[in-house]
């Protein structure tokens, strides 16, 4: 992070711009202000500022770090999203701890935290989500930084790290500075695990009846999709990272891991009849028959064929599962277990997940439904915001009115001013699908842009930065005005063109 000491936060935001929406653009607004309030600046923490997670001050989350520096990546002058992620390698592989603090009365009880008496702070979970690889990829795009990469890559090595830590996991331990057990369990076929190790807390996954007879039925037969997914994913990532650092010889040892991983998924975890991938049982590999958003992930880890893809995009679509007035909710609106209400993993919207499936669409080229998905959870969101009191932004969504999902009891409603990882939806989602520009890469100076179809009056982005480039890029109908401080390439629905040092203005040929 650059010194900014004296300056606007707002000045080192990308502005989003579409003309015909402009509650959107307030909306925008609104998460990064919310999001401003969580950086927080707290003495002898490894990494400090870093960005809270709107959860609870005496605890840090892996997951919710890794999505939240998705969205700090468009303004990581400011925003330490990416740095965030030190608090936990520091703590897990430099055997470092966190400070003490001192609670406060709004501390959750089960944290076993006494308000105002000095508590360490903890790592919540070590065996969440690893996301690690994909955070650190998706934000070396924006800053283009090689040294960084080099030392993270090579001296410090928290992502092989963290990759042969979950593989070679074979029975349950508490790290050192970690509140929870792990209960992540590596098999030769993939990963037991739990409800809220894996993020999805209540999640109906694993249950041997048609409802769930508990609320976490927590099957510890069950080899769980995301997790072998995420593990793909991450090697998927380290192998993009040392192309980057043009170490071919690395490149390909962890695309190979990649390919094993992705050879596994696609021969146990995929249901023929079905057309979906499921949970799969360890000792019989029997399909646990529990449609979720976390099947999704394996179009973020890109395993799946182009037809399978298409299957799975098919349930965006489908008001019966994935589809309806909100999409990409956590359940399949035809599961017994699902709520309307959301009562959290059963049902609710939740903006990384929706994200994550997202990303995976666009991985193979299904811009159109992205981007009619995306457009549909934006609206869903900031009509919550306009509509539901207090005006803010939730832990997760109902997925049927605009408000706030229910919690796991199904009556008490969710957390707010959650930026934390909701803003991804006013501001990754806005960016990458709803306006296009899906895709950015520092090194090779190049921004993506899929335009949408049928698009009336200014669409476009202004102050969006990346690597030394700093561009404004504005179209209405067939032509784009582009100013920049820098060449790079603009590859506009797969075409590209030329933009130079200055003012450009080009013709948009091919527009769909």
């Amino acid at each position: 992070m650059k010194d900014i000491a004296g300056c606007d936060y707002k000045d080192y935001l990308p502005l989003p711009i579409l003309e015909g929406c402009p509650e959107f653009g307030e909306f925008y607004k609104k998460a990064w202000e919310i999001a401003y309030a969580h950086i927080k600046d707290i003495e002898n923490m490894p990494q400090t500022p870093y960005m809270d997670e709107a959860f609870c001050d005496t605890q840090i989350w892996i997951w919710d770090s890794c999505f939240m520096s998705l969205f700090c990546k468009y303004a990581r002058e400011v925003f330490p999203g990416v740095e965030t992620l030190n608090n936990f390698y520091e703590v897990l592989y430099n055997n470092k701890k966190l400070p003490m603090v001192i609670p406060t009365e709004k501390e959750p009880a089960w944290t076993g935290a006494v308000p105002n008496e000095p508590y360490e702070m903890l790592v919540h979970i070590a065996d969440n989500p690893p996301l690690f690889a994909w955070a650190e990829y998706e934000n070396a795009m924006f800053s283009g930084d090689l040294e960084y990469l080099k030392e993270l890559l090579y001296k410090k090595q928290f992502l092989q790290k963290h990759y042969e830590w979950l593989e070679n996991l074979k029975e349950k331990t508490t790290p050192r500075s970690v509140r929870e057990q792990t209960c992540w369990i590596a098999e030769e076929k993939g990963y037991r695990w739990e409800g809220g190790r894996s993020g999805m807390d209540n999640t109906p996954r694993g249950r041997t009846t048609p409802s769930a007879a508990e609320e976490r039925p927590n099957n510890p037969d069950m080899l769980w999709i995301d997790a072998v997914c995420q593990q793909a994913l991450s090697a998927k990532m380290i192998s993009r990272l040392f192309d980057i650092v043009n170490d071919k010889e690395l490149s390909q040892l962890w695309a190979e891991k990649y390919s094993q991983k992705k050879e596994i998924i696609n021969r146990f975890y995929w249901d023929e009849e079905d057309k979906f991938y499921y949970d799969i049982d360890c000792k019989t590999n029997d399909f646990y028959k529990v449609m979720t958003i976390a099947s999704y992930w394996t179009l973020t880890a890109g395993v799946a064929s182009k037809e399978q893809a298409e299957a799975l995009a098919k349930h965006v679509l489908n008001p019966n599962t994935f589809g309806g007035k909100v999409p990409l909710v956590s359940l399949s609106r035809s599961d017994n277990d699902f709520n309307r209400s959301g009562k959290y993993w059963r049902g609710s919207l939740w903006l990384p997940t929706a994200y994550a499936a997202l990303k995976g669409l666009k991985e193979y080229g299904l811009f159109d439904i992205a981007h009619s998905a995306a457009e549909s959870v934006l609206k869903h969101m900031c009509n919550t915001f306009y509509q539901y009191e207090p005006h803010t932004i939730w832990e997760c969504y109902s997925p049927e009115e605009y408000k706030p999902s229910t919690g796991t009891n199904g009556k008490k409603i969710v957390r707010p001013d959650f930026c934390g990882w909701s803003a991804l939806g006013p501001i990754s989602i806005y960016i990458e699908f709803v306006l296009g520009f899906h895709t950015v890469n520092a090194f090779e100076n190049i921004v993506e842009w899929e335009k949408p179809k049928n698009v009336k009056g200014k669409i476009g982005i202004k102050n969006l930065r990346f690597g030394s480039v700093i561009t404004d890029i504005i179209a209405e109908g067939d032509e784009c005005r582009c100013y920049s401080n820098a060449d790079f390439t603009l590859k506009i629905n797969g075409k590209s063109y030329s933009i130079a040092n200055g003012e450009n203005i080009i013709r948009i040929d091919g527009l769909r």
